[in-house]
């Protein structure tokens, strides 16, 4: 296998608590492109942490369908299921503090 076979040519990662998610574009030996989607989480073991990961491969000829299947869901939960939510609550930037002179006491 090529080295550029094993490239990230964009990666997004998104830190969601105890998850992380990661959405990596990749390519085959044919330049070819694919994602792979990974959610990581962290467990306490008693001498640290450990990551559990699962990974997905979503390949080109599904993105459109993945997508719609995807934003079906979501907007089914958030306005049928849970219409009185704030979702916006949720989208707070992790580093949103970070450079600030502010202490957490």
């Amino acid at each position: 296998m090529e080295e550029r076979d094993r490239e990230e040519l964009f990666s997004k990662r998104i830190r969601a608590g105890k998850r992380t998610y990661f959405f990596d574009v990749k390519s085959t030996r044919s330049q070819d492109y694919y994602i792979t989607i990974t959610e990581s989480r962290r467990h306490q073991k008693e001498d640290g942490f450990v990551y559990e990961k699962h990974k997905m491969f979503l390949y080109k000829e599904d993105f459109d369908k993945f997508v719609e299947g995807l934003n079906e869901a979501v907007n089914h939960v958030k306005t049928e299921l849970m219409p009185d939510v704030d979702f916006n609550q949720f989208n707070r930037d992790e580093d949103e503090f970070s450079g600030t002179d502010l202490k957490w006491e």
